[in-house]
């Protein structure tokens, strides 16, 4: 039997740790961000990796989906280069295309450029949490980290990838370099979530934008050791989500990473995700896309993500990617108010 959560307590925390919520809690990935027409004037004229070293503004955006549509949890507005671009990685985002690395990562000398991360590196982050811990009141913070298969994807391509072709390639051939590179990131990535959670983080999600571009037999050998380690660094602390992007072949193995939430993306139906994965907390999985769809078939669908969450252990619902750009801020609270008014219990 679950047990039941105090109605004064965060719904999100108590699904998390597999309790029954008072309601289904909501947050969004990328709800702080693009959609929101003023996450664009705080960020006018700054560019992306500044406005992630800057913790008044960093506080200001994780706060604008919170104010704007009550949900359960804000997600801490950073970048998964952040950390990589912290230890001295010359790496750019670049507006319309993604982070570019002036010298991509390709040999074992190239191993020698990652070195750890120090706290003292991303001073802005412990400084943006604690103006959050001011605003934020009971409303719990996600600390928030690229994995390091993905990480290492972008050092090896030199930026975005299609087929990933060179990571694959290198993995092949020098898997040495590879696991290097890899155990590495992995470091860097759970040093980052360490500092979050030391900060006032009540939760992480370790983000794998890339994952899904893997066999299962590819990720079980090259990714999920480093994933694993990455999230190692806040265990016992705080629970941990682990999300990847076209990875429905990949739900058990990604649950062995340790974390305590599987995050399911939107080509899987929760129910299924739930028989596959038994007594695991699941978040998801609206489809990105139905946001910009009319309002009775969107309330249809979350209607559905939430039926089929109820196979679930414990259900947070998100979507099952990020908010998409031309998202009507709206249609987000529509679907938030949705949720809350259907499961209060």
């Amino acid at each position: 039997m679950v047990n039941a959560a105090s109605s004064s307590e965060s719904p999100f925390l108590a699904a998390c740790r597999g309790e029954e919520p008072s309601r289904t809690p909501v947050w969004f990935m990328r709800q702080a961000g693009r959609s929101l027409p003023e996450y664009k004037e705080a960020r006018a004229g700054t560019s992306m990796l500044e406005a992630c070293r800057t913790p008044e503004l960093v506080c200001e955006i994780t706060m604008q989906p919170v104010r704007r549509y009550g949900v359960d949890a804000a997600i801490f507005f950073s970048d998964i280069v952040v950390p990589i671009a912290a230890v001295g990685v010359d790496i750019e985002i670049v507006p319309g295309v993604g982070p570019v690395v002036a010298e991509p990562f390709r040999t074992e000398a190239d191993v020698k450029r990652l070195r750890n991360l120090d706290p003292c590196d991303v001073p802005y982050i412990t400084e943006a949490i604690g103006l959050l811990g001011k605003e934020l009141g009971s409303t719990p913070l996600i600390g928030f980290a690229g994995a390091p298969f993905t990480l290492a994807s972008y050092l090896i391509e030199g930026g975005p990838s299609r087929d990933h072709a060179k990571t694959k390639a290198l993995m092949r051939s020098q898997p040495e370099v590879w696991h290097a590179i890899a155990s590495r990131l992995a470091a860097i990535c759970g040093e980052f979530l360490r500092v979050q959670v030391e900060a006032g983080a009540k939760a992480v999600q370790l983000f794998d934008s890339w994952a899904g571009a893997l066999s299962e037999a590819d990720y079980r050998k090259f990714a999920l050791p480093h994933s694993t380690a990455a999230l190692a660094g806040v265990a016992q602390s705080v629970p941990r989500i682990h999300f990847g992007v076209g990875t429905g072949h990949l739900l058990e193995a990604m649950s062995e990473t340790g974390a305590e939430i599987s995050g399911v993306d939107f080509r899987i139906p929760l129910d299924q995700a739930a028989k596959r994965l038994p007594g695991k907390v699941l978040q998801g999985n609206l489809d990105p896309a139905a946001i910009l769809s009319d309002e009775a078939p969107l309330l249809a669908e979350t209607d559905a993500v939430v039926a089929a969450g109820k196979a679930a252990k414990a259900h947070i619902f998100n979507l099952g990617h990020g908010v998409l750009p031309d998202s009507d801020p709206e249609k987000l609270k529509l679907v938030v108010d949705r949720v809350h008014e259907t499961t209060t219990r």
